[in-house]
C-alpha cells in the first residue's frame, strides 16, 4: 500500500515528532518528582544522554517509545510496510546503540532502568512505577550500605563497672 501522504507532508509529520518532553517521559518525571526524587534531564556527560538521571542513586532512566526502539513482542511496535529496508536498518541501529549505551553505563557503575511506552498505560502505570522505585531504593542501599567492622577491646582492658568479685562460702563473719 503506497503512502497516502506526499513526501513533503510526510517530512512535515515526521519532523514534529519530539525526542524530549514526550508524554510518557512527562508521566514518569511527574511521578518521580511527586515522591521526592530529584533528577536532571538529558545529561550530555552521561553516555546515551538518558531521559532522567538520578546521580544520588547512580541511575539512568530511559523512557523508550515502543516503535522507535523496536520493543519486541509489543503490540505498539509494528514494522512499517513502506520503505521497509530503511525502517529495519534504523530500528536495528537504535537497538544496537541502546545496548552499547547500557553496557557503558553498567561498566561505569550506573544502574540502567528502561521504561517502555506500553508499560505506562493506565492499567500498568502504578505497577511499573513501583518497580522503578524499588530498583532505585535497592541501588541506593547498595551504594550507601557499606558494612562496618567493629573491633571490641579485650575484657581485661575494660574498666570494671561493678564491685570486685567475692568468693562466697569462704567469707569470715566474726
Amino acid at each position: 500500500m503506497p503512502d497516502p501522504l506526499t513526501p513533503e507532508q510526510r517530512h512535515r509529520c515526521m519532523s514534529h515528532i519530539r525526542s524530549r518532553n514526550t508524554k510518557p517521559e512527562l508521566k514518569v518525571r511527574q511521578w518521580l518528582w511527586q515522591r521526592g526524587y530529584r533528577y536532571r534531564l538529558n545529561v550530555r556527560s552521561v553516555p546515551g544522554k538518558p531521559d532522567v538521571v538520578l546521580r544520588r542513586y547512580r541511575t539512568a532512566i530511559f523512557v523508550n517509545g515502543c516503535f522507535w526502539h523496536g520493543h519486541s513482542g509489543c503490540p505498539k511496535f509494528r514494522m512499517p510496510k513502506s520503505n521497509v529496508d530503511f525502517w529495519q536498518a534504523k530500528i536495528s541501529r537504535n537497538r544496537e546503540r541502546d545496548q552499547q549505551n547500557y553496557q557503558i553505563l553498567l561498566q561505569n557503575g550506573w544502574q540502567v532502568i528502561v521504561v517502555w511506552e506500553c508499560q505506562l498505560t493506565p492499567a500498568r502505570f502504578e505497577h511499573t512505577m513501583w518497580e522503578v522505585e524499588l530498583a532505585l531504593n535497592r541501588n541506593f542501599l547498595a551504594i550507601n550500605n557499606k558494612p562496618r567492622s567493629y573491633t571490641l577491646p579485650d575484657e581485661e582492658s575494660l574498666p570494671m563497672a561493678a564491685e570486685p568479685e567475692e568468693t562466697y562460702g569462704n567469707a569470715n563473719t566474726d
